[in-house]
C-alpha cells in the first residue's frame, strides 16, 4: 500500500480508459481544437506562434514539450514516429501528457493525506486518495488535453512543498501553477498565507505568549480561590455568590483557553506577526516576488486573461459561489446530507444560537442578493448544448422564475456544512482564508464551469473532517464518483450528435 499502490491501480484505468477515448474521438475536440495545435507549434520550434483563441499561458504546452521528448527516444526505437520530433506530438501522446499527470496528481494527494493525518493507516490513506483521483471534474478530463489536470498537479506540489516548510520550492511549483492558469496566483496566496498561518501561530513565541496568558489566568484563579476561602471562614456559605463565581471563572476560562476564535486567532497571527516581521518577509519572499512578478504581467497585458478578452470579461458573479457549494455537496452527499451531519450543524446552531440565528439571515440575505442581482448568463452558457450546465441552467434554475430562490436555503445549508466540517481540523481564520480564496477565484468568472471548482474541492476533501469518516462514507463517495464518471464517459464517447448549422459530430462534455 501506499505511494506505489496509489500510481498503480489509478494507472489501471488511466491507460485502458486513455486508449478508448483516443481510439473514438482520435481529433480534437471542443477546446483542444486551440490547444492540441499551439502545442504542435511548440513541437516545432514555433515559439512565437500564439494563438489569439487562447485564454491561459503556455504551461501546459511546454511540460508537453517535456513528456514528448521523454518519450521520444523509446518511440524510436519502437519506430511509431519518423526522425521527426514534432510528429511524435499527436494529439494521443499530448493527452497522455495529462494520463501522466493524473497519476502523479494521485501520490500528491497520498501525500499530503499522510502529511495532515500521520495516524491514518496506510490502507486507509490509500483509500481516500483512489476515491479523489475518481473526482468526476478532475477524471473525465484526465483523457482529454485540456490545462485543468496539469493546474491542479502543479498546485497540489505547491502546497505540499508548503507544508514541509519548503517555501521555495513551493513557490517555483506555484509559478508552473500560473503559467498553466493564471487563477492559481490566488491559490499561491492561500499557500502562502496558509504557510504565514502555521508559522506565527505554531511559532516558538505564540506557546511562550499563550504559556505566560494561561499561567497569569490560573494565577488570578488561585487567587480568587484564596480570598473566597478566607472571606467563608468569617461568614456563613453564601450559594449565590459561590454560583456567581464559578460562572465568572468559567467565562474567564473559556475566553482565555478558546483559541479556536476567530477573534483570538486575528489578533495572534498580527501581533506574532509584527514580532517576526523580518523573518516572515524572508522566509516568504518567493511567494512575494512571483505575486510582484504576476501584477507586473497584468499592468502590461491589460488584464489577466490572454485571448479572447471580449468573452472572458470580469464579472461580479456571485451566484458562481452559491453553485460552487451545491455541486460540492451533491458530490459529497453521505457527508454533508446524512442524518449526523444534520444534527451537528443544529448542535452548533443551538451553542451560540443569538449569533448563529443573525449568521443564518445575513447568509440568506447574501444568497438571495446573489441569485437575483449576480447571477449571470453568459453567452456561452445560453448557446452551446454540449455543456451539462446548459442542460442545468434550463431544466432546473431557470425551470420557474422561482426556482434560482428555493435553491438558496440549500446553497448556505450547503456551505454551512463545508465550512463546519473545515472548522473541526483547521482555525477559523484559516477557513475564512479558505472561503475568501474561493470568492476571489470564483466570483469574477462570469462563465459556469464546474472545472473551476476543482481546486475548492480538493481542498477541503483534504482538511475537513472527512479524513476520519469510516470507510462507508469514503466507499459511498467513491461509488457517487463512478457513476458519474460511467454516465459522463458514455454519453461522450456513445452519444454523439450533429448541429444543423455547423458540420462534425459534438459530444456532451462538462
Amino acid at each position: 500500500m501506499g505511494r506505489m499502490a496509489v500510481a498503480a491501480i489509478t494507472s489501471l484505468w488511466v491507460i485502458p480508459m486513455s486508449i478508448i477515448v483516443n481510439h473514438i474521438v482520435p481529433d480534437p475536440y471542443m477546446d483542444e481544437i486551440f490547444h492540441v495545435p499551439q502545442a504542435q507549434q511548440y513541437c516545432n520550434g514555433n515559439f512565437r506562434s500564439w494563438d489569439p483563441m487562447i485564454t491561459t499561458p503556455p504551461g501546459l504546452y511546454y511540460l508537453s514539450l517535456a513528456h514528448v521528448a521523454s518519450l521520444f527516444p523509446g518511440m524510436l526505437l519502437m519506430r511509431t514516429t519518423s526522425q521527426s520530433f514534432s510528429e511524435a506530438c499527436s494529439t494521443s501522446v499530448l493527452r497522455s501528457t495529462n494520463a501522466v499527470l493524473a497519476v502523479l496528481c494521485g501520490v500528491l494527494v497520498y501525500d499530503i493525506i499522510r502529511f495532515l493525518g500521520p495516524s491514518l493507516t496506510d490502507r486507509k490513506a490509500t483509500l481516500m486518495a483512489l476515491v479523489m483521483t475518481l473526482y468526476p471534474l478532475h477524471w473525465f478530463f484526465t483523457f482529454l488535453y485540456y490545462t485543468d489536470v496539469a493546474s491542479l498537479t502543479a498546485f497540489l506540489a505547491m502546497y505540499l512543498a508548503c507544508l514541509r516548510k519548503r517555501y521555495i520550492l513551493s513557490a517555483l511549483f506555484g509559478t508552473l501553477a500560473i503559467l498553466i492558469r493564471q487563477t492559481n496566483v490566488v491559490w499561491m496566496l492561500f499557500v502562502a498565507c496558509s504557510g504565514v498561518l502555521d508559522f506565527t501561530l505554531d511559532s516558538p513565541w505564540q506557546k511562550h505568549k499563550q504559556k505566560v496568558d494561561q499561567d497569569s489566568h490560573h494565577q488570578s484563579i488561585d487567587g480568587k480561590e484564596a480570598t473566597l476561602r478566607s472571606n467563608l471562614r468569617n461568614r456563613k456559605p453564601d450559594n449565590n455568590l459561590d454560583t456567581r463565581d464559578r460562572f465568572d471563572r468559567g467565562k474567564s476560562a473559556s475566553s482565555t483557553e478558546d483559541t479556536s476564535g476567530l477573534a483570538y486567532d486575528v489578533y495572534a497571527v498580527i501581533s506574532t506577526s509584527w514580532n517576526m516581521k523580518w523573518k516572515i518577509l524572508v522566509k516568504f519572499s518567493p511567494f512575494i516576488v512571483v505575486v510582484v512578478a504576476f501584477g507586473i504581467f497584468i499592468l502590461w497585458n491589460g488584464g489577466i486573461v490572454l485571448g479572447a478578452k471580449e468573452a472572458h470579461v470580469v464579472s461580479p458573479h456571485f451566484g458562481q459561489i452559491m453553485y460552487f457549494s451545491l455541486v460540492s455537496a451533491l458530490f459529497t452527499a453521505p457527508l454533508h446530507f446524512s442524518v449526523e451531519q444534520v444534527r451537528n450543524l443544529l448542535q452548533e446552531l443551538r451553542r451560540n444560537w443569538p449569533l448563529s440565528l443573525l449568521l443564518t439571515l445575513v447568509a440568506l440575505i447574501a444568497g438571495f442578493a446573489s441569485v437575483h442581482f449576480f447571477s449571470l448568463a453568459h453567452p456561452y452558457l445560453l448557446a452551446d448544448n454540449r455543456h451539462y450546465p446548459f442542460y442545468l441552467w434550463r431544466k432546473i434554475i431557470n425551470a420557474h422564475w422561482l426556482m434560482k430562490y428555493m435553491l438558496v436555503p440549500v446553497y448556505v445549508y450547503s456551505w454551512f456544512s463545508i465550512l463546519t466540517l473545515l472548522a473541526k481540523t483547521r482555525r477559523k481564520i484559516w477557513v475564512l482564508v479558505y472561503f475568501l480564496a474561493t470568492c476571489a477565484v470564483l466570483v469574477p468568472t462570469p462563465l459556469i464551469e464546474f472545472r473551476y471548482y476543482t481546486n475548492p474541492f480538493y481542498i477541503f476533501m483534504l482538511h475537513s473532517c472527512v479524513r476520519s469518516s469510516g470507510y462507508t462514507t469514503w466507499l459511498l463517495t467513491g461509488t457517487i464518483f463512478v457513476c458519474v464518471n460511467v454516465f459522463t464517459m458514455a454519453m461522450f464517447l456513445f452519444r454523439p450528435f450533429e448541429w444543423s448549422h455547423e458540420d462534425g459530430v459534438q459530444r456532451f462534455i462538462w
